[in-house]
């Protein structure tokens, strides 16, 4: 298997593990917190507003696991389960586009990633 499938792997496995803990400690979130959390990590892509450079690397700041994990941990450190929540639905986020071949972007343009170019089944690119 090619690295890049493994990592489609990953990410479905962390999809896995993390939304069960996003489940139990969202603490009876109304029905419309879920999709604003779970689309919040794409808030990055407004980077590319301003130019490629600047997109791409506040698109990979909100799409890394440690950001997910990181608010996680905030949130066991002070006891907030919300946080803990959010934390775990943004490594779902990361996960689930992970999984569906969305990679982290290149400065060269938006479908550039580390998975390959967006559209590309299973490619990679170096």
């Amino acid at each position: 298997m090619t690295p890049v499938a493994w990592q489609r792997i990953e990410g479905a496995l962390i999809v896995l593990g993390a939304l069960p803990l996003a489940v139990m400690t969202q603490n009876g979130w109304p029905w419309w917190v879920w999709p604003l959390a779970l689309l919040a990590p794409d808030l990055g892509a407004a980077g590319y507003l301003a130019n490629r450079r600047i997109g791409a690397f506040t698109y990979n700041v909100t799409h890394l696991y440690g950001t997910g994990l990181l608010l996680a941990l905030i949130g066991v450190a002070l006891g907030l389960t919300g946080l803990i929540a959010a934390g775990a639905i943004w490594m779902v986020h990361v996960g689930a586009d992970r999984a569906f071949g969305m990679g982290l972007k290149r400065i060269s343009g938006f479908v550039d990633t580390h998975l390959g170019q967006l559209g590309e089944a299973g490619s990679e690119k170096s």
